[in-house]
């Protein structure tokens, strides 16, 4: 191979690709990537580093004029943040079920997730957090709701809140001020569980529409496209009538989604496929289409056909091209508008929040970014907003991030890190 060389080594049972020392180091990022070509790995790297957690005083690195706290702690694997008009935060704890490797593969995937605590017991529940004397710091927790099937995404209108689980959307009644949901809340949508488990929510503007992410359950259709029937997509709810559909399709794993404001447009951000190299393909953040198709798992970025796939001529010269590259696997998972004026040295545009890569032989993620927008469009390179979750070493990881969310102050950003167990609260030094 002329751009990597396989070397493997036994990182806690893991099988590592390491790229040869000295090869070049193309970062993919922006509205025009360039993006190495495709190297097939007949062993698919896998690294990831142990989960250590944040030593007392230990805090991330946010960028000049910011300063960083904890909001809240311990948790149990805090994943998604959805914050409601009163002011009151939810926190989705969640995590992978434990189960059965299915592979040789498949065991050391599993290994690797067990090291930074991705897998195994689940509280599958979402716990209220509130900051009743404004110093931003909750004061008080409670158990919102809780005996959940791996709950993700929320979302509240008009009374009712919704859940969105592994295997569908949940619907519950909710009085203003609530501590706790009550009753059993009622299923309202069906979604295959599993694979890319996942399920995002967010309400449109008009507040007529719930819109879900709903990841693929494999890398490439590796057990067939009927497998994946309803998968790697955005799905449109529609409140009034209860009728689900898709609304968006080829999307890997759409998981963060949030609308800019000027234009009404919804854009999410997909993890792409794995096995194809460090940075092939990037991960990207793009606006999302009515009816439209991005590509997987037939080809990636502009049209570019991936060959392990069998092909589908027609899907590809539909193909839709992603308005902003992310980089190769850094795992961007959160997502939310940031208006100007909410952190200093700050405009307008979208914060992301790099879960971070297992499937590089260098490391990257593991930081929240900032995309500038103007005219309802990327505008600029990106900038970090915090980062330091990564040992030097790449070894340990203090910290990964997950969902971002503007505080309850609206002068704050709140980052959920499913490896310290804390909600970070990033705000104005």
């Amino acid at each position: 191979m002329n751009f990597m060389e396989r070397l493997t080594s036994a990182v806690g049972g893991v099988m590592v690709l390491l790229r040869r020392p000295g090869a070049p180091s193309t970062h993919a990022i922006g509205a025009a990537p360039s993006i190495p070509t495709a190297q097939r790995q007949g062993i698919m790297t896998l690294k990831m580093p142990r989960a250590e957690g944040w030593a007392p005083g230990h805090l991330p690195t946010v960028a000049k004029g910011l300063k960083v706290n904890a909001f809240a702690e311990k948790l149990d694997h805090p994943r998604w943040i959805e914050v409601l008009p009163n002011g009151d935060v939810l926190i989705a704890e969640s995590k992978q079920h434990a189960r059965k490797p299915r592979s040789f593969m498949d065991r050391a995937m599993v290994a690797m997730m067990a090291r930074v605590k991705a897998i195994g017991d689940s509280a599958d529940r979402i716990t209220l957090w509130r900051d009743t004397n404004g110093d931003g710091t909750a004061d008080e927790r409670h158990v919102f709701v809780e005996h959940q099937n791996q709950p993700f995404g929320m979302a509240l209108h008009d009374g009712t809140f919704y859940v969105g689980n592994t295997d569908g959307i949940v619907a519950f009644d909710y009085q203003d001020g609530a501590n706790a949901l009550t009753g059993p809340g009622r299923k309202i949508v069906d979604f295959k569980p599993g694979g890319h488990w996942t399920r995002s929510l967010i309400v449109s503007p008009d507040r007529r529409t719930i819109y879900a992410g709903v990841g693929s359950l494999s890398n490439i259709g590796d057990n067939g496209m009927e497998e994946e029937e309803g998968r790697a997509a955005i799905w449109a709810l529609d409140i009034a009538s209860g009728e689900a559909r898709i609304f968006a399709g080829g999307l890997r794993n759409p998981v963060g989604m949030a609308f800019e404001p000027t234009t009404g447009t919804l854009w999410t951000v997909v993890n792409e496929r794995d096995g194809l190299g460090d940075e092939t393909p990037p991960d990207y953040l793009t606006s999302v289409k009515d009816g439209g198709f991005y590509g997987w798992p037939y080809c990636y970025w502009d049209r570019i056909v991936d060959d392990r796939v069998p092909q589908d001529k027609a899907k590809v010269a539909a193909t839709i091209t992603p308005d902003y590259a992310l980089g190769g696997h850094t795992a961007s998972l959160g997502l939310c508008w940031m208006p100007k004026g909410t952190l200093p040295g700050f405009g307008d545009g979208m914060v992301i929040g790099q879960h971070g890569s297992w499937n590089r032989s260098t490391l990257s993620g593991y930081k929240v970014i900032f995309v500038p927008f103007a005219d309802g469009r990327p505008s600029g390179p990106p900038r970090d907003i915090l980062w330091g979750c990564l040992s030097d070493d790449e070894t340990k990881a203090y910290g990964r991030p997950v969902g971002v969310a503007i505080g309850p102050d609206g002068k704050s950003i709140l980052m959920a890190d499913d490896v310290g167990d804390v909600i970070w609260r990033i705000s104005a030094a």
